[in-house]
């Protein structure tokens, strides 16, 4: 049934706007930065009697058109003329603001969507962003979101110790569960900042939901992440940014269809049926992306459709596309040897499991049970120490 749920951003100009009414406030935020009715924040910080005197774009960018991993310049001028800093530039220390954009600020207001995995970079740049508030003495006032895959469904291990990076900067499961202030407030104790933190609750917002409960409109927070079908593939199609494979980009359906040159699709379809995955089915195609990886080139392979959401499972099925992609592709299989999200000296594949456990079961062509077993007592572990950040 669906609710009409009241996110952080309504409340702040419904009954929190003292927050922000008559300070100096920065504010970071993306395209998806908005109400039900599709105002943006900016516009109702403003409305709230916020002096906005700086706004920050994540990575992708406030306007949130640059594509993963690409540079975005800062220093420029933003909508109605305020400075627009980029915290997502050519090097690690990009990620953060510099102290010196936030010190004259009274408050710095966060409101990011997120999508409920790991791997998705906007939770870290709040994150980053309390730790520079916490160090110069301002507030951060967190506006929250709910998590689109709900709070309810937990999948994968936290990292191991030397595995944290920007896709990951404390150890969480790969689909966490948590709301981008839970998230965050969990981050905020782990560093010692939570003093600078202020979280904006949302009303009406339960557990169980997924995105079609809330009453909420769906806006891309990112090129990638089109409809909310997408975040729910994500915490598994991610995985495939670790390969040479194609994870859909460059078509009307990234993460929703996975394949490469060379590959059969049909075969692959079999492989991945015979694992009997639940809440999900694989239909053989081909595809030529447009851009990215195989830009223009034919690539077989699969389409996944989502028949029982409630019971799919995103990580799992992930790891079982790597298996099969691995078996259909043979000595053609490869795993991605550039930097991912400025770490060189760790494969992407384990940045993103947050191990070196998958990529050699991989390798090594075990069964998807037993590797997914590995798994099974971190992501327990997890479920329980989660709890203590729960908001709702």
């Amino acid at each position: 049934m669906m609710s009409d749920v009241i996110v952080g951003l309504e409340r702040l100009l419904r009954d929190s706007g003292e927050l922000v009414d008559g300070r100096r406030v920065g504010l970071v935020a993306h395209p998806a930065s908005v109400t039900r009715d599709l105002r943006h924040a900016l516009d109702v910080v403003v409305a709230a009697g916020g002096r906005v005197e700086a706004l920050f774009g994540p990575e992708h960018g406030f306007g949130g058109e640059a594509q993963d991993m690409e540079a975005v310049d800062g220093g420029v001028v933003g909508p109605g003329g305020i400075p627009l800093h980029s915290l997502y530039g050519a090097d690690e220390e990009s990620l953060s603001p510099p102290s010196e954009l936030i010190e004259p600020l009274d408050a710095l207001v966060v409101d990011l969507a997120d999508v409920g995995s790991r791997y998705y970079t906007f939770v870290w740049t709040a994150a980053l962003c309390l730790r520079v508030c916490h160090r110069v003495g301002v507030e951060m006032i967190l506006l929250d979101r709910p998590n689109p895959l709900g709070g309810e469904r937990v999948e994968g291990a936290p990292q191991e110790e030397g595995f944290l990076s920007f896709v990951g900067l404390h150890p969480v499961s790969n689909r966490h569960g948590l709301t981008p202030g839970e998230l965050v407030r969990l981050a905020a104790e782990a560093d010692g900042t939570a003093d600078a933190l202020t979280v904006v609750p949302m009303q009406g917002w339960e557990r169980r939901m997924m995105h079609g409960d809330t009453g909420q409109p769906w806006v891309l927070p990112s090129p990638n992440m089109p409809t909310a079908d997408t975040a729910l593939v994500y915490p598994g199609g991610c995985l495939l940014e670790a390969t040479w494979a194609s994870e859909g980009r460059g078509t009307t359906r990234p993460f929703e269809l996975i394949g490469a040159p060379r590959i059969e699709g049909r075969h692959l379809a079999e492989l991945l049926e015979a694992m009997e995955l639940p809440g999900v089915s694989f239909r053989p195609i081909s595809f030529s992306p447009t851009f990215q990886k195989h830009a223009g080139v034919s690539c077989g392979g699969v389409q996944l459709h989502v028949t029982d959401p409630g019971e799919f499972l995103p990580y799992r099925t992930g790891v079982a596309l790597l298996l099969a992609l691995a078996d259909a592709a043979g000595d053609g299989f490869r795993w991605r040897a550039a930097p991912y999200e400025f770490v060189s000296e760790i494969p992407a594949i384990d940045l993103l499991t947050g191990s070196s456990v998958v990529r050699r079961e991989v390798e090594a062509g075990a069964d998807l049970e037993e590797i997914a077993s590995s798994w099974a007592a971190g992501e327990n572990d997890f479920i329980h120490f989660k709890r203590r950040f729960h908001l709702y």
